[in-house]
């Protein structure tokens, strides 16, 4: 027994080695070379055998030395054939998991990554421009200066965290309410403890100082030039910030009544107060030259030809507004509604009384919950949320968390089948669902279904919401010959559109549906790559000075979350849902950051840059 026991404490200080290593597993820094990480994950599996099999104990260790030998400069010719082999000997023959999965895993990397091998071998090194970069600069898709923005707020420098967002991004509010974060995926905090909470520093530093109450930088000499910007959400309101910026003129062709795109008309209240998104367009509009005309629609108002002729220029950012329908019979009944269009109509001020609906809502992201959510504040008697594999569930867990706190219902592994409507009134009254069952996962690791022997599940309901994806309003273009793929404008990294003439397009109407920051990042990449293509060379100077980095002690500290109000509180109105950090938690929370700038993964360029 006293045996037992000692062996059973050791499992426990083991399983807690593991939960401080399962963090290092997330914290690999963007840059590093894929093969040394094929390596070490490779040494975990060696590190796991038992020792009974031959080919799981002796094998892999061969399959680390080829690896080491390629690494370390010293590879033959065939030594990737004789990898190969070795490791379909071990997954074909070892006796357990452990061997089949190492030796598949490099099996899997000699086609994922077969140029970074042949560089290896030929050159002795990684392939061009692969080094460590600073995380949450790298993934943050328009490479705000998250630690310098930290490093402000750390000084009590509201507004000089603002200039510092404000250089990559105009939309430091929006970001703040709504942003995704992925800057905080791989946060190397997470080798202390936790990411850094990067989100809830930037909304404490909006809620300091409100961004329309902070200079924007002067704008460059004029130059002359007009640049025309079909779309005033996100993608194109950057845009026409930096073009302004740089001294040009801006002309804003706007179809609805207001600016934000769907930042204004696709997320709730509650989540983004309309009155903070106006405090960043009005320091845009401050920035420079900017026209701006509302209720315009091109093909309507104004053809794109006549836009080509006027202007040296256009940006086409006009996102990606109009929901999907699924096409099946009944798709258009009375009471089916896709989620964009609900979100709009909400916003739009002709939100529909659903005060004892039963609400089915079909789709799992972001939206979807924007519109479960929406739905419990219109008081909707139930709202089931139905998705057909657990990987459906796109949208942030903190989102999907709060819609269950507010009482919405999730069922998955049902498919959807048909709609049930009244045939006298044309109005849903059920929705057709086929139970599933898990199967394999496909080459991308995702999970597949098939059908369940357990019979179709009708299920009733009152209101159907379809959040199954949303598209672009690109008619216009395409009879102006802009060309269009599967309803996409087809352009570049770049942003440069295919086969035209000083025309460019990017955010959603050119990636389909995605989050605000990779509309505001192709937004300033159309920006910079206009003005070259005009023939300039401008730079948006940074007015402020970046702290210096303090040494950080590493002692491992909570992480300060956002809370939220009160569920049974929130639910009953769309009022702003957040609740700012304290002044404590945020200086807490800023001095945990490592200074990845001036500590660890390297320097930002030139001092500060990309």
């Amino acid at each position: 027994m006293k045996k037992l026991a000692k062996r059973g404490n050791m499992n426990e200080r083991i399983d807690i080695v593991l939960r401080k290593f399962r963090s290092r597993m997330t914290s690999y820094p963007p840059g590093m070379c894929p093969l040394a990480l094929y390596r070490s994950l490779l040494q975990i599996s060696m590190n796991q055998s038992c020792g009974k099999c031959v080919p799981c104990r002796d094998g892999l260790a061969e399959v680390d030395h080829y690896l080491k030998c390629i690494l370390n400069g010293d590879a033959y010719i065939g030594i990737l054939d004789e990898m190969e082999r070795k490791c379909r000997m071990i997954a074909s023959t070892a006796d357990c998991a452990v061997g089949m999965v190492g030796a598949n895993l490099i099996l899997d990397s000699l086609t994922e990554f077969a140029d970074e091998y042949e560089s290896h071998i030929k050159n002795r090194r990684c392939i061009e421009n692969v080094s460590q970069t600073i995380p949450c600069v790298t993934l943050c898709p328009a490479h705000v200066d998250v630690p310098g923005y930290i490093a402000m707020i750390k000084e009590d420098d509201h507004a000089g965290a603002i200039k510092v967002i404000r250089n990559k991004n105009p939309f430091p509010t929006a970001c703040a309410f709504v942003c995704e974060h992925p800057c905080e995926r791989k946060c190397r905090r997470a080798l202390v403890d936790a990411p850094i909470n990067i989100r809830g520093l930037k909304k404490y530093a909006v809620d300091q100082a409100a961004a329309d109450t902070v200079e924007t930088p002067g704008a460059n000499v004029k130059t002359g030039r007009k640049i025309a910007i079909v779309g005033g959400g996100p993608s194109g309101m950057t845009a026409a910030y930096f073009l302004a910026l740089m001294g040009h003129e801006v002309v804003i062709y706007e179809e609805h009544e207001k600016l934000g795109g769907m930042l204004r008309y696709g997320i709730p209240e509650y989540r983004l107060p309309k009155a903070r998104l106006d405090e960043d367009i009005n320091a845009i509009l401050k920035a420079g030259d900017i026209k701006v005309n509302l209720n315009t629609k091109i093909g309507r108002d104004i053809s794109f030809k006549e836009l080509k002729e006027k202007y040296d220029a256009v940006y086409i950012g006009i996102g990606a507004q109009l929901g999907n329908r699924m096409p099946m019979e009944n798709a258009d009944a009375k009471n089916v509604i896709p989620a964009a269009d609900f979100l709009q109509e909400v916003a739009n001020g002709n939100a529909p009384d659903l005060t004892g609906k039963k609400v089915a809502l079909i789709g799992g992201g972001n939206v979807a919950m924007d519109a479960a959510r929406t739905a419990v504040r219109l008081n909707a008697e139930s709202i089931h949320v139905f998705t057909r594999k657990r990987d459906d569930y796109t949208a942030l867990e903190s989102e999907i968390e709060s819609a269950m706190q507010e009482g919405v219902r999730f069922r998955t592994l049902l498919s959807f089948l048909n709609i049930e409507t009244d045939k006298e009134t044309n109005e849903v009254r059920a929705v057709w669902l086929q139970p599933e069952i898990i199967a394999e996962y496909d080459q991308y690791g995702m999970m597949t279904t098939e059908h369940s022997s357990n019979y179709p599940y009708r299920f009733k309901c009152d209101v159907l919401i379809l959040g199954v994806g949303q598209r672009s309003d690109v008619t216009g273009f395409e009879d102006a010959g802009v060309p269009i793929e599967r309803g996409r404008i087809i352009a570049d990294e770049t942003t440069m559109v295919r086969d035209t003439d000083g025309v460019f397009s990017g955010g959603d109407c050119v990636t389909g549906p995605s989050t605000a920051i990779n509309a505001i990042a192709a937004g300033q990449v159309a920006a910079y790559n206009i003005d070259e293509y005009l023939g300039y060379h401008h730079k948006v100077e940074l007015d402020v000075q970046i702290p210096s980095a303090y040494p950080n002690p590493c002692v491992p500290t909570g992480r300060a979350e956002i809370e939220e109000k009160d569920p049974f509180e929130r639910k009953n109105n769309f009022d702003h849902v957040e609740l700012s950090m304290t002044f404590e938690e945020a200086m807490r929370e800023s001095g945990r950051c490592l200074r990845c700038d001036h500590y660890g993964c390297g320097v930002m360029e030139g001092g500060r840059g990309e």
